[in-house]
């Protein structure tokens, strides 16, 4: 079984070493070599406290288990989820306690192909707290269409650019929004980094 972290193997790692292996994990997941896990046994292991490599901040989408698309067991990794992988303070919150509370090396801001948020944006959808989650997005959607005008959800060249500079302005929302996540990364105790899963493939671009 694969090991649980530890205090003292998660110091022995740096964040670049945190990252190949979140990295390679996916690619035992595309691979289809994922690691066997007792997942009842790591629960019990990992009762008495955590320590996990990452924090991810992840859309909603049902298609997207993050554990499962990382091959990572239980208390590998915190798991944030909100559509379109936005960026919120409640996430910023959650991010700077896992990061400087409970020693988090690496956060990833994991994008979708194909997602619905962003599709929503580029559509100018409007739905309830919906409408200003989406007004979160707009500025990708924006940027990509140069001040155009959105072709919509119907351009899946389209959406998939936003999507991936969704991914980029929430990467810079977590370093400009919060000192805490831009101090442990300036001091070289943290990465921020940003990827697209592909829905179709499994498979993880690295940004």
């Amino acid at each position: 079984m694969p090991q649980i972290p530890t205090a003292d193997s998660r110091a022995a790692l740096s964040p670049a070493q945190v990252l190949a292996h979140l990295q390679a994990g996916n690619e035992r997941f595309v691979s289809g070599t994922t690691h066997a896990r007792d997942l009842l046994a790591e629960a019990k292991a990992t009762a008495g406290g955590q320590f996990p490599l990452a924090a991810v901040l992840s859309c909603v989408d049902s298609r997207v288990p993050v554990e499962a698309v990382l091959d990572v067991g239980i208390g590998e990794v915190f798991v944030a989820r909100s559509a379109g992988n936005v960026v919120d303070n409640d996430v910023l919150g959650g991010f700077e306690f896992a990061t400087e509370l409970a020693g988090a090396k690496v956060i990833v801001v994991l994008g979708h192909s194909a997602c619905g948020a962003v599709k929503g944006a580029t559509d100018g959808a409007e739905l309830g707290h919906l409408t200003q989650l989406l007004e979160k997005i707009r500025p990708a959607v924006e940027k990509q269409s140069g001040g155009h005008g959105s072709p919509g959800s119907g351009d899946p060249a389209f959406v998939q650019r936003v999507v991936d500079t969704n991914v980029s302005n929430a990467v810079s929302t977590l370093r400009s929004q919060s000192e805490v996540l831009s101090a442990r990364e300036q001091a070289g105790d943290l990465l921020i980094v940003g990827a697209t899963y592909d829905l179709a493939s499994g498979s993880i671009t690295w940004h």
